[in-house]
């Protein structure tokens, strides 16, 4: 057995997602655990060079992290042949530019999602990435969630008997800064700057929806930007002109339909920050980011509609919590380790930017019907 090093350019972890989940949850543990074994038995050991433009947050991190390489100087780390894999989680809007810089440099590149604000330009990476004959990958975190492998695994037994519906709920109350600080950037709220909850959920209701319940085949969408003005990092008073809520039904091959209300502008009265129910002919299940909850046929009560009195009747334990048989990682993590099995031995792998261009086609179609006031087709994609 031999260790083999993997040179990774990461770009934009000063950010939450991308110090989180890409540098801290993933690449610092899978250095922790020893790296990420072969097939074969080798082991790759991931070298990651940070980048970024505050030479004083990147300097700070990897001292933190004991990372040895740094760097402000995108364009010197990519021009390093060590180096061959580049990672991005910086801004949307910046992007496609960035990976199609990352590409034409010979890198192989891996990054967050939306992989562009346009579907022109997201094809225009993926059509790039083909032409080099590079691997490439966009993180689909969503699908590997305790809650929707549980979801998977029920569909898969056949739990569900048919399936009908699927109802989505995501979201909680962003704080608009100044009296309290703002969970989540403020460019997330500027359209100018490639914010929006349309733009940036439904591109994960995409790859949720096609690998869990079908195919979307249309979409009808309506957004708002329900808080009109919000106070950006430095508590300046800038006006939010992105959407913040939006209501989504989506029409999905085989006949389901879903429906997903996604809001940064509700408090949350229910089990988790984003909970799914799905409807079958001989079950139904509600899901959560770590739990699962079913009702079977068999065990579905018979309730009477009766206004007049008090309901005494207690629906939720009826619920049968599904049980957790197996250990789950970190799905950044595990995602993480199939990306690089497929740079290292060419292992499968199917979360490409092709499906990253999918989330940004029907995020457009949304935006598209909500100017429109109708059903938008969704279109195959003709590489």
């Amino acid at each position: 057995m031999t260790t083999r090093r993997l040179g990774l350019i990461m770009n934009g972890v000063t950010g939450r997602m991308g110090l989180n989940q890409h540098l801290i949850r993933s690449i610092v543990a899978i250095r922790d655990q020893g790296g990420v074994r072969l097939a074969n038995g080798d082991r790759v050991m991931p070298d990651p060079i940070l980048v970024g433009r505050n030479a004083d947050k990147v300097e700070r991190l990897a001292k933190q992290f004991k990372i040895e390489r740094w760097t402000t100087d995108l364009d010197k780390a990519l021009a390093d042949k060590n180096d061959s894999v580049f990672f991005d989680a910086a801004t949307t809007q910046a992007r496609p530019g960035l990976l199609t810089q990352a590409i034409k440099a010979g890198k192989h590149v891996y990054c967050e999602k939306p992989i562009a604000t346009s579907f022109e330009e997201a094809l225009a990476v993926v059509r790039l990435a083909n032409a080099k004959g590079l691997k490439h990958g966009t993180v689909q975190d969503k699908l590997f969630l305790p809650g929707l492998k549980k979801l998977a695994f029920l569909r898969d037994s056949g739990f569900f008997g048919r399936m009908l519906s699927v109802r989505g709920e995501f979201g909680y109350w962003v704080f608009e800064g100044g009296w309290q600080e703002a969970q989540r950037p403020s460019w997330n709220y500027r359209a100018e700057d490639g914010g929006g909850i349309i733009l940036d959920m439904v591109c994960h209701w995409r790859y949720v929806l096609d690998n869990l319940f079908g195919e979307v085949e249309s979409v009808s969408c309506i957004g708002n930007t329900d808080i009109p003005e919000r106070y950006d990092e430095a508590g300046k008073k800038y006006k939010a002109t992105a959407d913040d809520s939006a209501y989504a039904t989506f029409l999905l091959k085989g006949g389901v339909i879903a429906h997903i209300n996604m809001s940064w502008v509700t408090r949350v009265y229910r089990d988790d920050l984003v909970t799914f129910q799905v409807d079958g002919t001989l079950g139904s299940a509600v899901a959560g980011l770590t739990d699962c909850m079913i009702q079977a046929r068999q065990a579905t009560p018979r309730p009477v509609w009766n206004p007049d009195e008090k309901r005494l009747h207690d629906f939720y334990a009826d619920w049968q919590k599904m049980p957790d048989n197996a250990v789950y990682d970190n799905g950044f993590k595990e995602q993480w380790e199939m990306f690089i099995r497929h740079v290292c031995e060419d292992a499968p792998y199917k979360y490409t930017l092709l499906e990253g261009a999918k989330g940004v086609q029907l995020a457009e179609c949304a935006l598209q019907s909500w100017k429109e006031r109708r059903f938008v087709e969704v279109a195959p994609i003709r590489l």
